[in-house]
């Protein structure tokens, strides 16, 4: 036999296309089942503080900073203390934080503001949420930090 005749005989290689989705089937399975879990909890505190007719949507702001702030701690965590399972980090933080947090309905919310002729609420809102949860994934890191440091010594 030849060279190419042996080759021939070869069990045929698996596509790539196929071996990468093997491998990523269990992260979009993870992600899909925390978004979830987060979603249902954001619906929960929203049908349990709803909005009023113009008035600044406090329930998604305190949602979106909460979501940001365990994101902070969540993060310390994973990166400088414990060693993670591959699937713990797609799971809760793009998962569950992910479906938490609601910067799509922050969006709509402004929207909804603007059209009801709340003009200055949308704005205030516009700028308090992404200055807030930034703020809180900050501080919810270092406080993270400081408490791990405090506890090593």
């Amino acid at each position: 036999m030849t060279v190419p005749e042996t080759e021939s005989l070869r069990a045929p290689a698996r596509p790539r296309r196929q071996r990468a989705w093997r491998t990523q089937a269990p992260v979009v399975a993870v992600v899909a089942a925390g978004g979830a879990l987060g979603a249902t909890a954001r619906y929960a505190l929203s049908l349990g503080w709803p909005a009023q007719q113009g008035g600044f949507p406090w329930a998604t702001f305190w949602t979106n900073v909460v979501g940001c702030a365990v994101i902070g701690v969540f993060m310390v965590v994973i990166t400088e203390v414990w060693a993670a399972h591959r699937l713990v980090r797609p799971f809760f933080g793009t998962g569950v934080l992910g479906g938490f947090t609601t910067f799509s309905t922050y969006a709509v919310d402004i929207q909804r503001l603007v059209d009801a002729g709340h003009p200055r609420t949308a704005l205030a809102y516009l700028a308090a949420t992404p200055v807030a949860a930034l703020t809180a994934v900050w501080l919810a890191a270092a406080a993270a930090r400081r408490i791990l440091k405090w506890r090593q010594s």
